[in-house]
């Protein structure tokens, strides 16, 4: 039975959905696909840059929730990796789904538009490296209590494993050993070098100290390494943890030389 807490929480979703308004406060998780609005309510081609006129002629009503369901992913799985899955088609969220504290091998994909969830269940059934995934059509609803179930997660929903885990990942970060290096992850795949140093304006860095790491086709990962000048920069850096650049929030991971010659390399 749906607790009233679930009910609750799913409204007030919808509504900041429905209202197009900044929706922060539902966690930084979720922070770029609020920013950018829902692309498929828009007013007007200028109210948003992913906006589509709705393809089906749908009249007094809105367009379909253009969100898929993935099943069998690689348990190392990345946004990335997604995104190359759907080459081509517009991503504005993916939201993995845990259990225990486990990746299932699920995630939520939000697309541009309605008519693009056609074209990625032509993907159903194709490899994503060494195996095939399953795409299937999801709802809103579907959508809304996979975000509820992570936001539960963060802010101790279950006694047993969610307030270890929320605590656990910020409280590594700040006790991981800093060498100078960070890694960044999130990063628009068309960032570039310029819009990195643009990033950490307050520290001085050089082009041949940010490293942006490629997949296998020379293809952006949305990640990168910055060397900084010493450990205090980095340390320091650590504070545009989750802030954003462009659209997208930034995640920053104290790092290594070897982990970050071990990712550079791998791209070539």
């Amino acid at each position: 039975m749906t607790s009233p807490f679930w009910v609750r929480f799913v409204a007030f979703i919808k509504s900041k959905f429905a209202d197009g308004i900044d929706g922060r406060e539902m966690g930084a998780k979720r922070q770029r696909l609020i920013d950018q609005g829902p692309p498929f309510y828009g007013s007007s081609p200028s109210s948003s840059f992913m906006y589509n006129p709705p393809p089906y002629g749908y009249v007094n009503q809105p367009p379909p929730f253009p969100v898929v369901r993935l099943r069998g992913l690689p348990f190392d799985c990345t946004e990335a990796d997604v995104a190359e899955f759907f080459h081509g088609l517009d991503i504005v969220d993916v939201l993995f789904v845990h259990k225990n504290s486990k990746f299932t091998g699920e995630a939520f994909c939000v697309l541009g538009y309605p008519l693009q969830v056609d074209f990625a269940l032509q993907k159903n059934r194709q490899n994503m490296g060494r195996r095939y995934v399953e795409v299937f059509r999801s709802k809103r609803q579907e959508y809304y209590k996979a975000i509820a179930n992570e936001v539960s997660d963060a802010h101790g929903g279950s006694p047993r494993r969610n307030i270890p885990r929320a605590k656990s990942h910020d409280e590594g970060k700040d006790s991981a050993e800093h060498t100078g290096v960070l890694r960044l992850r999130g990063l628009p795949f068309s960032a570039g070098k310029d819009d990195i140093m643009d990033f950490f304006k307050d520290f001085v860095l050089s082009e041949d100290s940010i490293h942006l790491t490629m997949n296998s086709d020379g293809r952006p990962t949305g990640e990168a390494f910055v060397e900084f000048a010493n450990a205090e920069d980095s340390k320091a850096a650590m504070a545009k943890d989750r802030m954003t650049l462009g659209s997208r929030y930034i995640e920053l991971f104290p790092s290594s030389q070897e982990e970050m010659d071990e990712a550079v390399s791998r791209g070539r």
